[in-house]
């Protein structure tokens, strides 16, 4: 998907039609917004805005790190932005992508696998402030966006953690502990990708390659900022959620082995009665035989010495 936009004096958000752009210098002052673009559409673009296609596929790849590239003609700032996913038993869980934000001297044009969060908050107007005009301002507005996520989605997955341990407290069940694991794999993406998004930052606040206004150099110390608060509260939530994990395990594992020790003490119980009447079954003599009162009296000793097994066995708390 291709999408163009272009802001005017009032800051308000317009979306164009990129057909209608024929020429590069059409393109002045405008952003242009790749969605999971097909190979057609990428070629068109670079072969209009003279952007190397390799530049543009490079967000495509889940995988690929973030990092800066400084070209002749544009600028790529490749970084990690945060996405919900919806799962079938209908609760969600989160993961990062890659979103490539290429600025020239005259255009921007941000290339993303799918259409998040993020970048809706620039095409819906919600962003105050917002030109594609002041394209160095643009990208510095997208890393805030994208930190601003990291916070929000962070305290979503502690709230979501919390809810799903007073479910565990209720019973332990298979469900509230693969919904627990997935969040705990949410924030190792969320460590890794902003950790990645950190690098970035700082050397954007260093370079001179793009440039910088002073308005927009307390944006990026504010991008920093908020970054780094993002870093320290899923490192935090990762530890805690571990610790959960790790201790839900052990009570899994102690309430196995009660169940384990309760079925082998019930085990030695009705082994009792099975030996002793092997024992007085066999075809040979045994103490009562031909009698009346035999058979009363192996059902009374067999009934006496499992009480005392079992007293013996519940006072060890093994029954």
């Amino acid at each position: 998907m291709i999408q163009l936009f272009y802001t005017d004096e009032k800051e308000k958000v317009i979306e164009g039609n990129f057909n209608d752009i024929t020429s590069r210098d059409m393109l002045n002052n405008k952003w242009i917004r790749l969605v999971n673009p097909t190979d057609k559409e990428i070629e068109s673009v670079a072969k209009l805005t003279e952007i190397d296609e390799s530049a543009i596929k490079a967000p495509l790849d889940d995988e690929e790190r973030s990092r800066i590239e400084i070209e002749d003609n544009y600028s790529l700032v490749l970084f990690d932005i945060p996405i919900i996913e919806e799962e079938e038993e209908g609760y969600y869980s989160y993961s990062t992508l890659p979103l490539a934000y290429i600025l020239t001297d005259k255009f921007t044009v941000t290339v993303c696998l799918k259409d998040t969060a993020v970048m809706k908050d620039f095409t819906l107007g919600r962003v105050k402030t917002f030109s594609t005009n002041k394209r160095s301002r643009f990208l510095f507005q997208a890393l805030y966006n994208a930190s601003t996520k990291y916070l929000q989605y962070l305290k979503q997955i502690d709230k979501a953690s919390g809810r799903i341990q007073t479910e565990l407290h209720k019973s332990t069940r298979n469900k509230e502990l693969f919904q627990l694991l997935d969040l705990e794999n949410s924030l190792v993406y969320f460590s890794t990708s902003l950790k990645g998004n950190d690098v970035v930052i700082n050397r954007l606040i260093k370079t001179t390659a793009i440039v910088k206004y002073e308005e927009d150099q307390e944006l990026i110390e504010d991008v920093a900022v908020e970054n780094q608060q993002a870093i320290e509260m899923s490192g935090i939530y990762r530890e805690i959620l571990s610790v959960t994990m790790e201790g839900y395990a052990n009570i899994i594992n102690n309430n196995q082995n009660n169940i384990m020790k309760i079925l082998t003490s019930i085990t030695l119980l009705l082994s009792i009665p099975t030996l002793i009447s092997g024992i007085w079954g066999m075809n040979t003599w045994v103490p009562g035989e031909g009698k009346w009162w035999g058979f009363l009296a192996v059902t009374v000793v067999t009934v006496i010495i499992c009480i005392v097994v079992g007293i013996v066995l519940h006072k060890k708390k093994l029954l």
